[in-house]
């Protein structure tokens, strides 16, 4: 009786091991593209960052009621494309640029750092 019930748990380890994988994590070539990506989607974050770090810029988003440090957590959280398009508009700014266009772009980022603290 004994060697009735080892076989049949030796027959059912053994099909659990089939069954089960024997890799988890898979290797691939990364292409030059997405290596190209990943540097250009952090550099448009370093930009909104650094922006964000102004003085000017955090004593407007104190003024609108939003803390400098949860808006640099949320430029974290933003996706590649929201990153690359921020950046996209901060690049394009003229220097010296008038109020209107400054408080366009700080409700902007507000809105945007409002909607992904409230998202959850």
């Amino acid at each position: 009786m004994k060697s009735v019930w080892t076989r049949t748990i030796c027959r059912v380890l053994v099909a659990l091991m089939i069954w089960t994988p024997y890799y988890i994590a898979q290797a691939g070539v990364i292409t030059t593209d997405q290596a190209a990506t990943t540097a250009s989607s952090q550099a448009d974050r370093t930009t909104v960052l650094n922006f964000l770090s102004r003085s000017d810029v955090a004593s407007q988003l104190q003024a609108m009621g939003i803390d400098p440090r949860n808006a640099q957590e949320r430029v974290a959280a933003l996706s590649d494309a929201e990153a690359a398009s921020l950046a996209q508009r901060i690049s394009q700014m003229p220097a010296g640029a008038s109020d209107a266009g400054w408080i366009l772009l700080l409700i902007v980022i507000g809105v945007g750092v409002w909607w992904f603290f409230f998202r959850k």
